[in-house]
């Protein structure tokens, strides 16, 4: 098979153009400047995000967990281990169906939740400001676009609202 070279304008088009690249590379500062700012309550990105989504009055369908964090269910057993290991989070048999799995905060959870969220709050906030130019809802809504447009539904709802 014949070698076929890329012109190097292409390649540079790519890199200035490509909307996965500079989601990618977004996301990759996003999660680092939250894990710094989370790191004094003991909690990555990641952990934050998932001890929230199980913040409801009920424990979720782990099912239902994955699909709100976008993340299959064998790469949520992962993230979910080390807050089960270190008692923040508990996986139960559902009571009315033995292959779901249900997943729910401890008191421990809870607490870590309640600390991490003035430290979420503080640089959510900024980095709304620096990103949304006064128009927030326009930006979530374009994110949030892309990912239902992936699954063809809106995001998941953990509990129904009250």
């Amino acid at each position: 098979m014949p070698s076929q070279t890329i012109p190097l304008e292409t390649t540079h088009h790519v890199r200035d153009n490509c909307l996965c690249l500079h989601a990618q590379r977004a996301a990759r500062v996003l999660a680092r400047r939250f894990d710094e700012a989370l790191r004094p309550a003991g909690l990555t990105n990641g952990q934050f995000s998932l001890l929230m989504a199980l913040n409801g009055p009920e424990p979720a369908p782990m099912g239902r967990v994955a699909a709100l964090l976008g993340a299959d269910r064998t790469t949520l057993t992962a993230a979910l281990k080390p807050l089960v290991r270190d008692g923040l989070a508990e996986a139960s048999v559902d009571p009315d169906d033995s292959r779901v799995r249900r997943l729910a905060l401890t008191p421990a959870g809870h607490a870590r939740l309640a600390a991490a969220l003035p430290l979420w709050t503080r640089l959510h906030a900024a980095v709304e400001a620096e990103l949304t130019d006064g128009d927030p809802v326009r930006l979530r809504g374009d994110l949030l676009s892309l990912s239902a447009s992936r699954t063809g539904a809106p995001a998941p709802v953990l509990c129904d609202p009250e």
